[in-house]
């Protein structure tokens, strides 16, 4: 203690650089810490809600156009996204909005329907949803239905290989048939395109299979021959057709 003035008074030592910067970094990681957890806990709030409700995609273009389609959560029901199955259905169109009318096609592991409902909003006249899986098959329906969808297709509850015996056994020709296996079904594509190639459906028809991007399906199947390729995002579409 010392006296100043007639009055008791401490002596305050100096705060150090090292101090100011101590005490504003201690500051600023607490904010810090608090701004992270607040981030995670909302993340984690929107995450909660996403899984709680199915994804919901929309029909393109077409007499169902901006109409919902109801999806299913998990990566074995992995349906083609908005963008490229714009992209898809540009290519088959050519800018002819018409070009589709009355055409019939194969949706194989058709999943919840999209790319099926998608033609069948552009005016085809059949479609053969081919699903093994019954919560997809259902799904399917359930999109139809909400859509006021009452004839023009049929749901088949097959694997891809009986289905398309079913569709030659209705001596259907199909103009285009889509397949879109789940990625990890690799070798469902050999297979699937190699059953396509010894069918008569499969050669009097144009066949795309989507697949991931570092995915090649192959070149040739049998009288299947590879014409286009296709990559966007993480994903890709070939295209086949017989000379």
């Amino acid at each position: 203690m010392q006296r100043a003035n007639g009055r008791n008074s401490t002596r305050i030592p100096p705060v150090t650089c090292e101090q100011q910067v101590f005490s504003a970094t201690s500051a600023f990681s607490a904010r810090f810490a608090v701004k992270s957890f607040l981030t995670v806990r909302i993340v984690k709030s929107i995450r909660g809600r996403r899984e709680d409700h199915p994804s919901v995609m929309r029909v393109i273009a077409g007499k169902y156009r901006s109409r919902p389609l109801r999806s299913l959560r998990g990566m074995d029901i992995r349906p083609t996204s908005d963008r490229l199955r714009e992209t898809l259905f540009n290519v088959l169109t050519a800018g002819g909005p018409g070009a589709l009318v009355g055409s019939i096609w194969v949706d194989l592991f058709a999943g919840t329907g999209a790319v099926g409902i998608e033609a069948l909003s552009r005016g085809a006249a059949q479609v053969y949803f081919v699903e093994s899986s019954k919560p997809a098959a259902e799904v399917i329906q359930e999109n139809l239905r909400s859509l006021g969808i009452a004839d023009g297709f049929e749901i088949l509850r097959l694997d891809s290989g009986r289905g398309i015996s079913y569709v030659e056994r209705r001596n259907a020709q199909p103009h285009y048939i889509f397949l879109d296996p789940p990625y990890a079904m690799r070798d469902a594509y050999r297979q699937t395109l190699d059953t396509l190639a010894r069918s008569a459906i499969g050669t009097n028809a144009v066949v795309i299979a989507e697949h991931e991007k570092r995915l090649d399906p192959g070149e040739k199947f049998g009288r299947l021959m590879r014409f286009r390729q296709l990559l966007q995002g993480d994903a890709g579409l070939t295209f086949y057709r017989a000379p």
